[in-house]
């Protein structure tokens, strides 16, 4: 069923339940706890592995490592920490990614030609910056503590999205090697959960849709509004690697009619034969895993498939991909089996504002809004996600194209 998951949860150092007194100490111990789990991540790469960018939509690790302490040293400890002096006067032209209004930038698709400064100069540069941070905390008063909480809150957030970006991009790399090296030789895949009916039925209604209260979110999970959702079914179950094999099995890479015009020509010129990391190897089709290369589970749900695919599949399967306000209405539910934890999954939802919207002020009024076009919508969370980092209003987004993330696909039906 629907795992409940909520960043807030971990963090829970600004909303007005929180637990009154030693603020100090709770932005310490959640600063410190992400900042850990990203050295975690890091541990079993090389200084060469944490170099590489294979192709531009991802980042190498150690860009990753040095962009989330920029982030803190940029909108923490620049504007609200007197007298701190950056670690470095150029990192902060390398390691910005897209805020405009922060200062010019690396290109980012050139993130992988920085073989300087090393990855154990970046390593020097994160304990400084976590070492001004903890001072921070422990020197500031509560009443300015408790203005930034928020800002702090962001930062957290923000580095937990890095966290599952570097599992995805150094997966990318690592399917690049002939030789298919594991990031983590004991890694498994998730199991999947399959209880209940196969389908959930939505009667027509009208939902709240969207983030309701003062806990963490992001600001496109905002406003919440009231949105018609139904009659429709949702499917309880992920798509399976076996019903993906029909799909093959069937010709479906081959069919025009089951595709968007720009998604069979994104399939023809990039040669798409099965979903992204798939191999052939003597006649079996094989998946490069966190563990190296690994046969194909039957049962598992499948991933790194494009929204372009998403869509051609359940065209081929006489169904439909859910909207983003029906899937969160059947996830809050709590009738989907594996809505977090295995695959982000595809809506057909385009990532726009929702009724209202505004974005905050400053350079991180960047963070979302700007991106609000060409994009669709996947709801729910990864095997990449960190701990504490999902909730049901939680709204990713990618281009269409866009497959090396963990991706999959739940479906839905309408008559």
């Amino acid at each position: 069923m629907t795992k409940q998951a909520s960043a807030t949860a971990a963090f829970p150092i600004s909303s007005p339940s929180s637990a009154p007194g030693n603020l100090a100490q709770r932005l310490e111990d959640a600063f410190l706890t992400v900042r850990n789990e990203t050295e975690r991540r890091a541990v079993p790469l090389s200084p060469e592995d944490q170099q590489i960018q294979s192709m531009p939509d991802a980042s190498p690790a150690k860009w990753h490592r040095a962009h989330t302490t920029w982030f803190w040293e940029q909108f923490l400890l620049g504007e609200h920490a007197p007298g701190y002096r950056p670690f470095h006067p150029d990192f902060a032209f390398l390691f910005n990614s897209y805020y405009v209004s922060a200062g010019p930038r690396h290109a980012r698709g050139h993130r992988g030609d920085i073989t300087r400064p090393s990855a154990g100069e970046v390593g020097a540069y994160r304990k400084y910056v976590d070492a001004a941070v903890v001072k921070f905390f422990r020197e500031t008063g509560e009443d300015k503590l408790r203005a930034l909480a928020p800002l702090v809150e962001v930062g957290l957030n923000h580095e937990q999205q890095h966290q599952e970006l570097m599992f995805t991009d150094i997966l990318h790399a690592f399917a690049q090697n002939p030789v298919s090296p594991a990031y983590d030789p004991d890694w498994r895949f998730p199991a999947a959960t399959r209880t209940g009916e196969d389908w959930l039925s939505l009667n027509e209604g009208i939902h709240t849709v969207g983030h309701v209260d003062d806990s963490f979110h992001f600001d496109n999970e905002k406003p919440a509004h009231r949105a018609l959702v139904g009659p429709v079914k949702i499917a309880r179950n992920l798509v399976t690697n076996a019903e993906w094999l029909a799909f093959m099995r069937d010709g479906g890479y081959a069919k025009a009619t089951l595709w968007l015009m720009d998604g069979f020509a994104a399939a023809s010129k990039e040669d798409w034969q099965a979903p992204g990391h798939w191999r052939e190897v003597d006649g079996q089709w094989q998946v490069m895993t966190l563990a190296g290369l690994k046969p194909i589970d039957p049962d598992a749900p499948v991933c790194h498939i494009s929204y372009y695919e998403a869509d051609a599949f359940a065209r081929w399967a006489g169904k439909h991909l859910p909207t983003e306000m029906e899937w969160e209405v059947a996830a809050r539910a709590g009738a989907l089996n594996d809505a977090f934890g295995i695959v982000w999954q595809w809506t057909r939802s385009s990532y726009s504002p929702y009724p209202g919207y505004r974005a905050v002020e400053g350079a991180l009024g960047e963070y979302n809004g700007k991106f609000m076009v060409n994009q669709l919508v996947l709801r729910g969370s990864s095997l990449a996600t960190p701990e504490g980092h999902s909730r049901i209003t939680y709204r990713n987004f990618f281009y269409p194209h866009h497959r090396w993330q963990f991706t999959g696909l739940r479906l839905a039906d309408y008559e």
